[in-house]
């Protein structure tokens, strides 16, 4: 004592009572230690533990029974108390590796039957309170190398467990006393160096998943089912929370589950999952409470070891809050921090309520003194106490500012998540469209067979009664039944139990057995086999193009791969189904959840007539065999709309095989070998000479640009030379015009009229003729021929030579074309117009809704065409097409014999086109035979047999008014 009787440093004033001071409390701390323990365990009932919820409530009522009696401990007995209280932590921290339980592979706590301790929290306080002690006498370095063995010591022991979050708690705290106890910065800062230093060593005794945590705090790329989990749940937890939280959420109970440590480590998150981020901003706010009131307590106690008792207490709650909030906002790692009251853990609740009776018993004594002893307290205030704790208000505010922005930003996609990661989903396939001709014949149906499956949880499987009438209905017996369920795998969601027939299905679905799913077996059928395969394709499981193609297809489903069912793949698919399950985190179905019916697919009618299909393809077939051909195709078009009424290709492929599943020994039988490819319709996939057929086009550049006079004869004969090579005429003629030369396809004439136009403007007529581009036929893989001119002929590294402009005249040399693009130009000649080529009509049930096609293009050298139109009536009527004179009605036509290399035999394709009735073309049909010889002689016949199937069905002209 000084003179005067005023107290100087730490005598021991508060040993003489103060009126007034048994009646000072602190309300503000204490409330918020109240309201951090409710909120903890409105976060154990809201996640389930219930049973854990009651024991932290009974360690809550002790803990706040040893505050209030903590609180009204004098002052000079806290160095006793801290001597005490580590020493014992000591000691218990000794024992933990001889007797301690192991969690998860760390030996921190020690077992006293009713209750555990975890020693390393009790030295946490312990070691604010000895260290109060010891540099409340000032500094010296005798007492600076006393702090750092104890404090050293401690650490070590901690992080032996080992228990990384307590020893760098320990090491936060131990570095906060000694700059709150005022030791001076010189002999700190390269201490303190020194310990940054040493961290990369600490790798080296680190536990592989503490360097995990580590790791994923770190690396931006966690695998989210891995290393990341416990941070994606946090992010979910959060950002999903909303302001009030998903508590009262029926699937609450199960989304908690999926959050790990949601009652220790990620408490945090936890709450504001359950009860909103208003949650989290009172558990911040508590936070700050009790840091604040501790520093406040500080600046008013008597002695300097009071100051540092109270100052390190919230420097400890502060560091706590920090670590733990920041942890569940992946802003820090995830060291297992717990947040004292809050965190479920009775040694944790206890030395908070403890630290907390401490800082009140601080505050008791230093509320009242009499007026004359007003001693200045600057040099006993410890050091750095305001910024310290206002940088933890700054922290804490940043990081409910972050969670905010985390719930704006990201709320709904990370609530979507919570819900797509609990749920499981069966597919239930939609049943797909049929495809059907103009008369509603079918062409693609479904296979009468329906899969039937039970879902786990939802099937009553261990009930006699239920195993017994699904057995009836299956026609297996229960014991069967139940063998196969036992036998499928680990978190299998349904086995398949057998497949009926449609009548069987129907007697399943009236039975309404829960859990049990019928759904179409997707198998496809074909009735027409070869002869529409390779217009209808087939359907196939979907691979990597079709999922790029629908990004929203399911594995495992079934699209269309080729023809008809790939391009309309979208309409024939119909929108799948589901049936939904609620899963935990382990995988294991725990309910059902959501059901979507599938929606069927569309069904699909065509402008295909499966009759005339069927003569083409069979007259084709006839064709190609009796000619010693390889392949043919024929094509029977709409000259008015484009509408395709048959596409035929000879050989073809049986479609059924492809399932699914394949058959793949048919497959093989079927594709392998030499031959042409089986799998192409060579009506729109195969290119080549157009021979004759193309000197139409020729004779058509020759009405838009007019080199010659179309009733001009010119001189023919039997051969032509030009540029030292001689190009022969089919057979020897006279001086022929136009029309001659197209009903009787003189060579010569069009080698003349070739080199009169040149081939640029051949070639800008015949590409508005559709030649050497597609069609636009709605069918996957169309070839687009080749239009050759001296540019694009030099495009592709080849010649043209003086020839190539002869040989162009007569569809030869650097042009090839489909069936399609000839029956194209035939028609766009006769009609002046140009169509688009398409075999869809309508979709939907009944006559359905239309498919529109293109609108015709007119040519614009329409009203120039009268005399290439008057050389095709030519031809069929008393020319090459001449057998075409024997139809009831008119016929206009072109026929073709060309070289082809490719052709087997003499090397000759043959060529048919006609369009009938010539003054109002309705149809076109073009016929090739590759190899087949004369065209007139080979494909005529076959385009007779088609022409006369239309004829004998199509409906009788109206009779005149």
């Amino acid at each position: 004592m000084s003179s005067g009787g005023v107290p100087v440093d730490d005598a021991p004033v508060d040993d003489v009572p103060v009126r007034g001071q048994d009646r000072e409390s602190d309300p503000w701390i204490v409330t918020a230690a109240v309201v951090l323990t409710v909120l903890g365990l409105l976060n154990l009932v809201s996640i389930g533990l219930t049973s854990q919820a009651v024991r932290h409530a009974i360690f809550a009522v002790v803990g706040i029974g040893v505050m209030l009696l903590l609180s009204r401990m004098r002052v000079s007995k806290l160095r006793r108390f801290g001597w005490v209280t580590l020493g014992v932590s000591v000691a218990m921290l000794m024992a933990v590796p001889f007797v301690g339980v192991s969690v998860k592979g760390a030996q921190r706590w020690l077992d006293f039957g009713l209750f555990s301790i975890q020693p390393a929290e009790i030295a946490k306080l312990g070691l604010v309170l000895v260290a109060a002690s010891i540099l409340s006498g000032g500094y010296t370095f005798g007492r600076l190398m006393t702090m750092l063995l104890i404090a050293s010591g401690v650490i070590a022991l901690v992080a032996l467990q080992p228990d990384l979050s307590s020893a760098v708690v320990l090491a936060a705290v131990a570095a906060l006393m000694l700059v709150l106890g005022r030791v001076p910065m010189l002999p700190l800062l390269p201490l303190f160096g020194l310990g940054i230093a040493a961290l990369p060593i600490l790798g080296l005794f680190l536990r592989p998943y503490q360097l995990e945590r580590i790791q994923v705090f770190l690396s931006s790329d966690a695998d989210p089912s891995g290393s990341g989990w416990a941070s994606l749940q946090a992010d979910i937890a959060i950002g999903s929370g909303g302001l009030w939280g998903l508590a009262l959420d029926p699937m609450y109970d199960l989304r908690a589950q999926y959050l790990p440590e949601s009652e220790h480590d990620l408490a945090f998150a936890s709450v504001v999952y359950g009860w909103g981020l208003f949650a989290g901003i009172a558990v911040v706010a508590a936070s700050l409470v009790i840091t604040w009131r501790a520093a406040l307590a500080a600046r008013r106690a008597r002695t300097k070891e009071a100051a540092l008792v109270a100052a390190g207490i919230g420097g400890l709650f502060g560091i706590h809050a920090v670590l733990s909030i920041g942890a569940s906002l992946s802003l820090l790692p995830h060291t297992g921090m717990p947040l004292p009251m809050f965190s479920y853990g009775g040694t944790v609740a206890l030395v908070g309520f403890v630290a907390i009776g401490l800082v009140l018993a601080v505050r008791r004594d230093g509320v009242a003194r009499p007026l004359w002893a007003q001693p200045s307290t600057r040099r006993r205030r410890p050091r750095g106490m305001t910024v310290g704790t206002a940088a933890v208000t700054a922290l804490l505010v940043a990081m409910s500012v972050f969670a905010w922005q985390l719930q704006g930003e990201r709320g709904s996609e990370l609530r979507a998540l919570s819900d797509e990661q609990m749920t499981r989903c069966i597919r239930l396939p939609a049943e797909r469209g049929q495809i059907l001709d103009r008369n509603g014949v079918p062409l693609a149906t479904n296979v009468a067979e329906y899969t039937i499956s039970v879902v786990t949880r939802m099937f009553e499987e261990n009930d006699p009664a239920t195993l017994g009438e699904l057995g009836a209905l299956l026609g297996t017996s229960q014991d069967e039944l139940t063998n196969t369920l036992g036998e499928r795998g680990v978190g299998e969601m349904e086995t398949v139990v057998g497949r009926v027939a449609p009548d069987q299905a129907r007697q399943i679905i009236d039975a309404q057995i829960p859990g049990v799913l019928i759904v179409p077996s997707g198998r496809r059928h074909y009735p027409y086999g070869d002869s529409l395969a390779s217009v209808l394709g087939y359907v196939g499981i979907g691979d990597p193009q079709d999922m790029e193609r629908w990004p929203q297809l399911a594995l495992g489903s079934r699209v269309g791969s080729a023809g008809l069912e790939k391009q309309y793949d979208a309409l024939l698919r119909g929108t799948d189904g589901k049936q939904c399950l609620y899963v935990d985190p382990t995988g294991n179905v725990v309910g059902p959840g959501e059901r979507v019916d599938p929606v069927p697919g569309h069904d699909l009618r065509l402008h295909l007539d499966i009759g005339l299909q069927n003569v083409a393809t069979d007259a084709l077939a006839q064709a190609v065999r009796g000619s010693g051909g390889d392949l043919g195709a024929a094509v029977v078009m709409d000259a008015r709309t484009g509408a395709i009424l048959a596409l035929a290709s000879v050989p073809g492929y049986d479609n059924n095989v492809y399932g699914p599943p394949v058959d793949a020994v048919a497959l093989a039988a079927q594709t392998e070998g030499p031959g042409p490819s089986r799998m192409l319709n060579h009506a729109f996939q195969t290119a080549a000479p157009p021979g004759s057929t193309f000197k139409i086009v020729v004779a058509s550049a020759n009405a838009e640009d007019q080199v010659l006079d179309p009733d001009e004869a010119i001189p023919t004969g039997a051969a032509f030379t030009y540029g030292g090579h001689t190009f022969a005429n089919w057979q020897p003629m006279g001086p022929n015009n136009l029309l001659q030369a197209i009903q009787w396809s003189d060579n010569v004439y069009f080698y003349k009229l070739a080199l009169l136009l040149g081939p640029e403007r051949i070639a800008t007529v015949a590409d508005q003729l559709g030649v050497g581009r597609r069609s636009g036929i709605d069918l996957p893989g169309e070839s687009a021929g080749f239009l050759g001119t001296p540019e694009s002929v030099g495009d592709i590294g080849a010649i043209w030579y003086p020839g190539s402009t002869v040989l162009m005249g007569i569809g030869q040399g650097t042009v090839t074309a489909t069936p399609l693009q000839v029956a194209g130009w035939t028609s766009g000649i006769a009609t002046g117009a140009m169509v688009t080529p398409q075999l869809a009509g309508a979709y939907g049930p009944g006559e359905g809704t239309s498919i529109p096609t293109a609108e015709p293009h007119r040519l614009p050298f329409d009203d120039r065409l009268d005399p290439v139109r008057a050389g095709m009536r030519a031809s069929a009527a008393a020319g090459t097409g001449g057998q075409l004179a024997s139809l009831p009605i008119t016929a206009g036509s072109k026929t073709g014999t060309a070289e082809d290399p490719s052709a087997p035999g003499d090397g000759l394709d043959a060529w048919f086109s006609a369009v009938v009735p010539f003054e109002s073309p309705e149809i076109v049909v073009t016929v090739m035979v590759r190899g087949g010889g004369f065209g007139s002689a080979t494909s005529g016949p076959v385009a007779m047999s088609i022409l006369e199937r239309y004829l004998a069905e199509r409906p009788a002209p109206a009779p005149p008014r």
